[in-house]
């Protein structure tokens, strides 16, 4: 499994390793590199809690049913 460094020397820890890791968004992780120059990833204590998305926090709430005639005609000023 492979993945491309940026410019800014930043990667993306492929979804498998991930997983296997247990990582999640705000979890904090070591590299280290062996005697045979392989670097390992280590998780490093258990993951801090993250602020919820903002758009998560509102996804569902909303307690208007609009049909969606109705608001695009509303936001075009059609009515």
């Amino acid at each position: 499994m492979s993945t491309t460094l940026t410019s800014k020397g930043q990667v993306t820890i492929p979804k498998q390793i991930r997983d296997a890791l247990n990582l999640a968004p705000g979890c904090t992780v070591d590299f280290a590199v062996n005697r045979d120059g392989d670097v390992v990833i280590h998780k490093v204590g258990a993951c801090s809690s993250r602020q919820p998305d903002r758009f998560d926090v509102a996804r569902g709430k909303a307690d208007v049913k609009w049909r969606t005639d109705d608001l695009m005609a509303l936001l075009r000023g059609e009515g």
